[in-house]
C-alpha cells in the first residue's frame, strides 16, 4: 500500500478536524479536542466473514 488510508472522523469528538500527527505512522490529531490517537492495522481474520444465520425476533 503506497498511501495511508486517513481517518474520516476523530474517536472521542466526531469532529472532521483532523491532521497527521509527527510522531510516526498512523498517528493523528484532532484539533478541535486536542487530542492524538494512533491507527493500526492488525490484519484479517482467519475466518473470514459469516453471514448471521442466528435469525432473531421478527419486529
Amino acid at each position: 500500500m503506497s498511501e495511508r488510508a486517513a481517518p474520516f472522523y476523530c474517536p472521542y469528538c466526531g469532529d472532521e478536524d483532523l491532521r497527521p500527527s509527527e510522531e510516526g505512522h498512523g498517528a493523528w490529531e484532532c484539533a478541535a479536542c486536542n487530542r492524538a490517537f494512533q491507527l493500526k492495522f492488525l490484519g484479517l481474520l482467519a475466518r473470514g466473514l459469516r453471514p448471521n444465520d442466528a435469525g432473531g425476533e421478527e419486529i
